[in-house]
């Protein structure tokens, strides 16, 4: 079965989950999994040396469940929480996944570790490398002005999530 996933990340408070929320009023058989949902309890994140919470680091989330969370939808596309009413087996299900540290998450664990300076000698300069050839091949990202009012932004993603949709309609006719 064909999915549509759609990811927005971004600055928190900088109206990710308003413009989900949005497309999911407007979108057929839409879900959204939300990064907000996943936080640790309050006891488990650590404070900064002025006394602040530190909740905008990837460790003050549970991505293991957010994880799995996606990975039942994906099992199980459209049925699960969060998802808009009057679905329609001929429409693509939909899955908006929103959160500050949404690109950030990487399930790898290296064992045994880098040795020192590998990161920051080989690693990072590659990934740098390879972000400016992404950044020249951009037809799947879409990176939006914020400083845009919100109708605009929403109005923009809409219109190219709705091309995409068609697109993979199309797709599904001719396969």
């Amino acid at each position: 079965m064909r999915t549509f996933v759609i990811g927005i990340g971004g600055v928190t408070n900088g109206g990710k989950t308003t413009l989900a929320k949005n497309l999911q009023k407007h979108l057929p058989n839409c879900s959204i999994i939300s990064q907000d949902d996943f936080f640790k309890p309050e006891s488990e994140i650590e404070t900064d040396k002025n006394g602040f919470l530190q909740y905008d680091v990837l460790e003050a989330l549970n991505m293991e469940q957010m994880m799995s969370a996606i990975s039942c939808w994906m099992e199980s596309p459209g049925h699960s929480v969060g998802s808009t009413d009057g679905r329609s087996a001929e429409e693509i299900p939909i899955l908006i996944i929103e959160g500050f540290l949404l690109f950030n998450y990487n399930t790898r664990v290296y064992e045994p570790p880098d040795p020192p300076g590998y990161f920051d000698g080989h690693v990072w300069p590659m990934y740098l490398k390879h972000r400016r050839e992404m950044e020249d091949i951009t037809w799947e990202v879409v990176y939006l002005d914020g400083t845009k009012p919100e109708e605009d932004l929403f109005s923009q993603v809409y219109e190219d999530i709705t091309k995409q949709l068609e697109k993979q309609k199309c797709l599904q006719v001719t396969a």
